[in-house]
């Protein structure tokens, strides 16, 4: 990795409150069905609030938002998003009128059985013979639900040419079903089209595999829900982390069986992303300490290939995460990442708005940290 200090300097960018921006603002999508409309609210707000996007990273539901955030042009991104999230919800109208938190439980139930029943519009739809009647090896033997209406869906609303050529760069995450190993697609290193995404969020046994080049693929999230680790392995300026995670990894202690359910969820999906961001800034500090040491050595010493090499380890770019963190209603059970109604998306599309806006009302913290080159990561959403 070149040294900080060795690159050219470059104008700043600034956000429409002032906060400045680093060379890279990456943005980082977990996977959770359904709860990915808290990632468009982020997305429209942080639009609004004029925040670059350099490059964007999806596991799963993740992975959609993503390939439509990077295959639309600015001025088509939103436009975009709101087209997926019309019709994958659009089977589940909002037509309740407001409800107590009870009540909410029973719709919120009612609708995810609903698409247990008959699918998704425009996602997923359920086979007509049974997995177990099916050909082995075949697709239908391996899922519950065919995904050919993503593939038609993301063909329409994405621009494959400019998602591979354009400005923003794009990484999505799943694993080999074989060997077992987590991979990323990244449009730096190769071409992506629907396989790749489709292949992010394949979750098994609902959704079947995608063959890419050979090789079999599942969900990202049955490895990884999270791709930050892959962004901050791939650093290559200073940055800054916008991670939109939609299974929070601290909650309270369940008190009902679908507490419980909804709770194993949350640890299981949560992929430990606080725990993962604050191990890579203690082994930040760690490398920060060992700079300092090698800042000390006299020039007959610094000077020798083996400390060189240990410097050149040790060197590395400002990061400051700021998490966004969706938090489940009280009503919301284990089946909120298939519970595909138009009412629930909306609620989350301004969940994930509010969230932005909170952090935004804080940004000067941040602003601090980017101008004085600190690494640090920031959970500013209420609890």
């Amino acid at each position: 990795m070149a040294d900080a200090e060795s690159r050219p300097p470059r104008r700043r960018r600034h956000a429409a409150p002032g906060m400045p921006l680093p060379d890279t603002v990456a943005l980082v999508l977990q996977g959770g069905g359904a709860l990915g409309s808290f990632q468009a609210g982020v997305i429209e707000e942080l639009a609004a609030a004029e925040i670059e996007i350099d490059w964007v990273a999806g596991i799963s539901i993740g992975a959609v938002n993503a390939a439509l955030f990077a295959g639309n042009p600015p001025q088509r991104r939103l436009e975009a998003i709101h087209a997926f999230w019309d019709q994958v919800t659009s089977a589940l109208p909002e037509f309740l009128p407001s409800l107590n938190d009870q009540a909410r439980e029973i719709a919120h139930a009612w609708s995810a059985g609903a698409v247990m029943l008959g699918g998704v519009p425009g996602f997923f739809r359920p086979r007509p013979i049974p997995p177990i009647f099916a050909a082995p090896g075949t697709p239908g033997a391996l899922s519950y639900y065919d995904t050919t209406p993503l593939r038609e869906t993301l063909d329409r609303l994405v621009d494959w040419d400019l998602l591979n050529n354009g400005p923003v760069r794009l990484s999505v995450g799943a694993v080999n079903i074989q060997s077992g190993n987590f991979r990323y697609f990244d449009t730096r290193d190769e071409r992506i089209d629907a396989r790749h995404i489709m292949a992010s969020g394949a979750l098994p046994p609902g959704l079947p595999p995608v063959e890419i080049d050979g090789c079999w693929y599942w969900d990202g999230g049955l490895v990884s829900n999270t791709p930050l680790t892959h962004v901050l392995d791939r650093q290559e300026a200073e940055m800054l982390v916008f991670q939109v995670d939609l299974f929070p990894a601290a909650n309270e202690l369940p008190r009902t069986m679908t507490d419980v359910l909804g709770r194993e969820k949350e640890i299981r999906y949560s992929s430990r992303t606080r725990a993962i961001s604050d191990e890579r800034l203690r082994l930040r500090n760690a490398r920060e300490t060992v700079r300092r040491l090698l800042e000390k050595l006299p020039d007959h010493i610094a000077d020798e290939p083996e400390v060189k090499a240990v410097r050149e380890l040790v060197t590395e770019y400002p990061v400051n995460i700021v998490q966004l963190i969706y938090r489940a209603k009280l009503w919301e059970g284990d089946s909120r990442d298939y519970e595909f109604s138009t009412r629930t998306m909306r609620e989350h599309w301004e969940a994930g708005r509010i969230a932005v806006a909170n952090t935004m009302a804080n940004s000067r913290l941040i602003a601090q940290n980017i101008l004085d080159g600190d690494t640090a990561a920031f959970d500013l959403t209420p609890r």
